[in-house]
């Protein structure tokens, strides 16, 4: 049986997913919540950041092949 989703309704990305946090416009990964906050660490690595819940999305095709392709070129930099 196959589900629909409507197209009103959105579900926040889960661990290990890529989310858009809309208030400081930035991709990275959710790592976790804690204490009704988000947890999102950047692509490439780095420091979490957290996020309120109600700005974490579910970035567009658009925008999570170009953090994808920005962690390539600077690895690609970097001789990884």
């Amino acid at each position: 049986m196959l589900l629909c989703m409507a197209s009103n309704q959105q579900t926040r990305p889960g661990i290990g997913e890529l989310a858009k946090d809309t208030a400081r416009r930035r991709i990275g990964v959710v790592m976790g919540e804690v204490g009704g906050r988000v947890q999102i660490r950047p692509v490439g690595g780095g420091r979490e950041w957290d996020a309120m819940p109600n700005h974490v999305v579910a970035p567009s095709a658009r925008e999570e092949l170009s953090a994808r392709l920005a962690v390539r070129n600077g690895n690609s930099r970097d001789g990884l």
